[in-house]
């Protein structure tokens, strides 16, 4: 009796085990992007809002960003940089990182964060799998046409991430504003200036240099600016996070290779089609062979974008906001019918005479 339990206590020590190692592949498999999020990226001036940096997919955050990695964190807004002080980020539920701040002036915003690099070890079997799900099919086909695919790997591996948001009415340039960091993603055209159904052209800057033929995925969500024609009391918003009784995050599964996958051109540039309102988010993982090391393998940069997309009834609302500037203000014409019809006056006042 006694040989026995012995035996059950070890087996069950072994399946736990091999439930461990299980749980661990998939987490390595999983691997984690870098987004900067918000419920709404359509902020008001003066508004408590949060900013949170989501470590896994963009609808899931599996664990926190240490001070530590943080090389760069800083806000572009009305022509200048900003950094963020390290200290003013918290932890939530030891998965997300966040940032409550109060806005300020109206204009177009840039939030980024840029992580020191950091070494990985992975058998080949974890590797492919990562290369796969994370949608790195470039190295994942050389080292299949190369007879790689049984070779480990030590990958060196950095995340530089970006958030265009809007506050207030005012539209300005900073959304162009290039941060200098090893990748990142540059539009080339103010995302709040854009509506469902246009498209935007984005830049992909590789060490400061547009960089061709990158893989890169594009996708979208719901938002709580949705614009919608059913009950709009099952979604409200709170310092800038969305609460819905409704959350269109649960209803689809979402993964690393969703949405659209593009490939930047000569020029280093991809045109991401947006097909409707909402939060669209941007990844690409740049990697690289390492010849020239004992210890690495490969080395990789990643970069996300996220920014938000208004509701166009029909494309001709472009017009009220891009010429807004040039419109004629509602009192001179006003005026001018006042003084047609006094003009109008006088002159049939001197026939009648």
């Amino acid at each position: 009796m006694k040989l026995n339990t012995k035996t059950t206590i070890k087996n069950s020590i072994i399946n736990f085990s091999k439930y461990f190692l299980l749980i661990s592949a998939f987490i390595v498999f999983c691997s984690h992007d870098l987004y900067l999020k918000m419920g709404t990226y359509f902020l008001q001036e003066n508004q408590e809002a949060t900013l949170s940096l989501y470590n896994g997919t963009f609808e899931t955050s599996e664990n926190i960003i240490t001070r530590d990695r943080i090389i760069d964190a800083s806000v572009v807004s009305q022509g200048e940089r900003k950094a963020i002080n390290t200290n003013d980020w918290q932890d939530k539920d030891s998965t997300i990182t966040q940032l409550k701040f109060k806005t300020g002036n109206s204009g177009t915003y840039v939030a980024a964060v840029s992580t020191k690099a950091r070494n990985i070890e992975l058998t080949a079997d974890k590797f492919n799998a990562y290369l796969k799900s994370d949608g790195v099919y470039d190295m994942l086909d050389y080292r299949t046409k190369n007879n790689l695919l049984n070779q480990n790997a030590v990958e060196n591996y950095q995340k530089h991430v970006k958030a265009i948001y809007q506050v207030g009415k005012v539209k300005t340039d900073d959304w162009k504003t290039v941060l200098g960091y090893p990748i990142e993603f540059v539009p080339q055209a103010n995302p709040y200036k854009k509506y469902s159904g246009d498209s935007i052209d984005v830049l992909l800057l590789l060490d400061g240099k547009p960089v061709a033929n990158q893989l890169v995925f594009a996708d979208n969500i719901k938002s709580a600016n949705a614009h919608s024609h059913d009950n709009e009391n099952d979604k409200h918003t709170h310092d800038g996070e969305m609460h819905s009784h409704d959350n269109p995050e649960n209803n689809e599964e979402h993964t690393h290779t969703n949405g659209q996958q593009l490939r930047t051109n000569d020029k280093g540039i991809v045109t991401v089609n947006l097909q409707e309102e909402g939060i669209y988010y941007m990844r690409t993982i740049s990697m690289v062979n390492v010849t020239d090391s004992d210890e690495l393998t490969h080395k990789s940069k990643w970069a996300t974008l996220t920014f938000e997309i208004g509701h166009s009834h029909n494309n001709n609302e472009h017009a009220h906001d891009d010429h807004h500037d040039n419109e004629i203000p509602t009192w001179v014409f006003i005026l001018g019918s006042i003084f047609a019809v006094g003009v109008l006056f006088l002159i049939f006042r001197n026939k009648d005479k």
